[in-house]
């Protein structure tokens, strides 16, 4: 098998012109020819240097809008021919065929314009390469005699490689290369695929056939899993622009960990639900739920008010929040004994950072950029989950909680004040991201007390009564389902509870309605059940 081969001829088209002009200089430096298309060849031939235009090798002009250029046999021949097979030689010789050694294309950028908010159809579509894919699958196939490159960061790669072999390129570069470039061509493909099975505009997926994944590997792999003998790595989604824990900056502390990892991402989402110009919002999680929650006018307040929610549960919580931390939140932050894993906010103040930084060596500080509006996050990412064999699909649960909700009905007690919406919604948004069975009380704009993941839902129910305590008088309840039968309701009726939020739909609704209804408690049915297992 060829080991050396020289690379004499180079064809170069990209989207991402990086570095471009360098790359092109040092190719030259070889003695290497250079053919281009459209905007790739201005771009070099304004350099000042030598570029042959597509059209010239191919004897077509480029047309329909750029759709047609590369696909062509003195293209593709160049690329595919075996260059120790003698009958390919003499055909490229009949048909004025000239070997191609080294193809460099990044891709139309599909990805970036397909996750911008509101662009047409029509405009995604224009952005499917059609011709650079095939040349880098052309070159990559005919790795024994071809160089493939895929991306500027391996410019340098190439030029020293060159540099070391009087011109030429090893055959472990180009299998490496290769298999970069098989790799970039599967991953594109596959984004084209998630945007036609969930188009912009559509309510609901529509699930096709076959499910593709593509994920990149985020830094190095992790210390470990959720145990110590469980290997693990982070892959991010590279065409997701929303704020997120896994796209997030890390400005201090130790690496993340897996845990720590899915409480920072669980806590963020929890913060997300509200609107950041409305209110501030900070969350505290605890292996997978959050154990204290609230909102205020004041960051600082917030906070303050979520972590007093379970301060037992907080030693060795992750906080998130929802809008950029000020002084006085980093005052309140580090107060008094408090142990952190992770703090995550949109951003941070420099003297708030210096003191967060100051008072931990090893708390993860994250940074995700301003969260957007909650109606505007995106349901075209879908939410997995793997099982053995098999992997579950569902979009994700983003249904908004309006602070007056308009489509909840009130079907028992009292009729609900503004102020009692205002904290029955706070605690179906609390509920909604505690793990099923899930139970809670909100008082005062906090999270009080949290029953979760119990396999009934009266256990969930004297959990959540048994964490608030005292706070559990005049507070607001919210049940993720259905109460399947009065106990759970007579329970918080006996704690104080003045309200109640569920979605209904049990047989025995009637029986809790009429429990609150005797006892003065407002009741409201929301008519959409909120499970996370």
């Amino acid at each position: 098998m060829t080991e050396l081969v020289p690379v004499k001829r180079a064809l170069i088209t990209v989207s991402d012109k990086a570095d471009l002009i360098p790359f092109a200089k040092n190719l030259i430096s070889y003695g290497v020819s250079i053919i281009s298309t459209g905007g790739t060849a201005n771009k070099i031939r304004q350099a000042g240097l030598e570029v042959t235009a597509i059209d010239q090798v191919t004897g077509f002009p480029e047309m329909m809008d750029g759709r047609l250029k590369t696909l062509h046999p003195r293209v593709h021949g160049g690329l595919l021919a075996l260059r120790d097979n003698d009958e390919h030689l003499a055909q490229m010789s009949k048909h004025a065929i000239e070997p191609i050694d080294l193809v460099c294309v990044n891709l139309y950028p599909f990805e970036q314009t397909a996750s911008r908010p509101d662009v047409a159809d029509s405009d995604v579509i224009e952005q499917i390469d059609i011709g650079g894919p095939s040349m880098l699958r052309s070159a990559a196939k005919n790795h024994r005699f071809v160089t493939v490159v895929t991306d500027p960061g391996q410019y340098d790669t190439i030029i020293a490689e060159m540099a070391a072999h009087d011109g030429a390129t090893t055959l472990a570069l180009r299998q490496k290369f290769a298999l970069a470039a098989f790799t970039r061509t599967a991953m594109y493909d596959t984004a084209i695929s998630q945007w036609f099975s969930v188009r912009s505009g559509q309510e609901k997926a529509e699930f096709s056939d076959s499910f593709a994944l593509r994920f990149s590997r985020h830094g190095d792999p992790l210390r470990y899993g959720e145990n110590p003998h469980q290997s693990a790595a982070l892959y991010v989604d590279p065409s997701s622009t929303e704020p997120s824990a896994a796209h997030a900056k890390k400005l201090h502390g130790i690496p993340l960990g897996y845990c720590n990892l899915l409480d920072a991402d669980g806590a963020l989402e929890l913060v997300k639900e509200i609107d950041s110009v409305q209110l501030a919002a900070a969350a505290v999680n605890k292996h997978a739920n959050p154990c204290g929650f609230a909102v205020s006018t004041d960051l600082a307040q917030a906070f303050e008010k979520a972590y007093a929610g379970d301060p037992l549960a907080a030693f060795g919580g992750i906080v998130a929040m929802n809008r950029k931390v000020d002084m006085a939140t980093a005052e309140a932050i580090c107060a008094g004994k408090k142990f952190l894993h992770v703090v995550i906010a949109p951003g941070y103040d420099k003297q708030a950072l210096e003191r967060l930084t100051d008072r931990w060596k090893d708390v993860r500080i994250l940074e995700v950029g301003d969260l957007l509006n909650p109606a505007k996050r995106s349901s075209r990412h879908m939410a997995l989950r793997q099982i053995t064999g098999g992997l579950l699909v569902q979009q994700r649960d983003l249904a908004p909680f309006d602070q007056q909700p308009t489509d909840w009905k009130h079907v028992g007690g009292p009729e609900p004040t503004q102020v009692d919406l205002q904290q029955l919604a706070l605690a179906m948004i609390s509920v909604k991201h505690l793990k099923s069975n899930a139970v809670c009380l909100v008082n005062d704009g906090s999270l009080v007390g949290a029953g979760a993941g119990q396999m009934d839902r009266l256990a969930s129910t004297r959990l959540a009564i048994e964490k608030a305590g005292r706070r559990a008088k005049g507070s607001v309840a919210a049940s993720d389902a259905f109460f399947p039968f009065r106990d759970g309701p007579d329970l918080l009726i006996e704690a104080g509870v003045t309200a109640m939020v569920q979605p209904g739909g049990s047989k025995k609704d009637e029986d809790t309605i009429a429990a609150c209804h005797g006892a003065g408690v407002t009741l409201v049915f929301t008519g959409r059940r909120h499970f996370r297992h």
